[in-house]
């Protein structure tokens, strides 16, 4: 039984690998249509958005089976809660790169992207497609000096969303209140993405230490 017991933790674990993975591809196909004004490629993510509903709902069927049969404890109950919870954030993340798609497919056949914006939305852009990557390989391998990457990462996203407010209330700003709104949003949900990758983050510490005190501005990594 305990090896069994075993075998579902692991199973627990390889598949928020794999949501984390349909994760990373979303955003950036994400990203590169809304760069490109790429429909189609927009449709995938949109199509595939549904994908990682499912497999988020399945994992967490298999976590509460988990604490029904197996009623775990100490280390053990940590994996299953908080796979309970990073499977919460992943899936929030694919939504996100749904929005930033279904922005691409509204403007279309014109850019998302306002004018002036470009280099920005650009590095915003690929400051998510690394901290997905650098996610994916943090529930992998537990490589805790992945934690701190990704918040370095949140941090230079925090400071581009706010240069893209500072653009759209700027007196030299002339885009119109569609460019405005779009601005607005896509900034906001890529700063998010970022956000929800620092909750994952930090839970993963959390299962290594047992506790869940963080410090505001970098994330602790416990030395072996």
């Amino acid at each position: 039984m305990r090896e069994v017991f075993h075998q579902s933790l692991e199973d627990v674990q390889g598949r928020l690998v794999e949501i984390a993975e349909l994760v990373t591809v979303a955003i950036e196909k994400a990203t590169r249509s809304f760069s490109s004004s790429d429909v189609a490629l927009a449709e995938e993510v949109i199509e595939a958005d549904a994908v990682i509903d499912d497999k988020a709902v399945a994992l967490d069927e298999l976590a509460i089976e988990i604490l029904a049969r197996q009623q775990p404890v100490a280390r053990d109950l940590r994996i299953v809660v908080s796979a309970l919870r990073i499977s919460a954030s992943l899936e929030r993340m694919g939504d996100i790169a749904e929005h930033i798609a279904q922005l691409t497919r509204m403007r279309f056949p014109e850019r998302a992207i306002p004018k002036g914006l470009k280099s920005t939305f650009t590095k915003m852009g690929e400051l998510d497609v690394a901290v997905a990557r650098k996610l994916t390989e943090l529930l992998r391998n537990e490589d805790k000096a992945l934690a701190d990457e990704i918040r370095n990462d949140d941090d230079k996203l925090d400071d581009l969303h706010l240069s893209v407010f500072e653009k759209v209330l700027s007196d030299s700003w002339k885009g119109e209140a569609s460019a405005t709104v779009d601005a607005t949003l896509a900034s906001r949900y890529l700063e998010r993405f970022a956000d929800h990758a620092v909750s994952v983050a930090k839970k993963v510490v959390y299962l290594s230490t047992g506790d869940w005190t963080v410090d505001t501005e970098t994330i602790e990594v416990p030395r072996p």
